[in-house]
């Protein structure tokens, strides 16, 4: 299998760049699939796990939402926040979670319904980045 090239950056910093087998990402359409060879796209990407996977190794990112440009032989992941999975706080997000659907739940007029739903979209897509990462290990 040809390999692609694949960057991964965020405002903050440069989190991968190097060369792949494949890279799966939450699109706004769905899983996403991206190896040597596919063809132009560009797309935004939801909040959740990347998948970098190299033969039999495979690394593991969490991103806040962003964009994702492919090119037939290279991907570059525009981020708006991006960590490294084994970086992700998993009580932290299980607290997120908890106070955006107590906010949600209260519905109070000064209540930012919009800002909630996307704190609680986050949370839970780093928990379930969490998991995958638990699943990958046996744990």
């Amino acid at each position: 299998m040809s390999k692609v090239q694949c960057d991964i950056v965020s405002a903050e910093e440069s989190l991968y760049s190097g060369e792949i087998d494949m890279l799966v990402v939450v699109g706004s359409q769905g899983d996403l699939g991206v190896s040597y060879g596919h063809s132009a796209l560009l797309t935004d990407l939801k909040p959740g796990p990347i998948r970098l996977l190299n033969g039999d190794d495979e690394e593991i990112y969490y991103i806040s939402g962003g964009f994702l440009e492919a090119q037939p032989s290279k991907i570059t992941v525009l981020a708006d926040t991006a960590l490294r999975a084994d970086d992700l706080d998993e009580a932290a997000a299980l607290e997120a979670q908890q106070a955006a659907e107590k906010a949600i739940q209260n519905q109070s007029a000064e209540l930012d319904y919009t800002l909630a739903a996307a704190e609680l979209a986050a949370a839970a897509a780093q928990l379930r980045t969490i998991r995958q990462i638990r699943q990958k290990l046996g744990k």
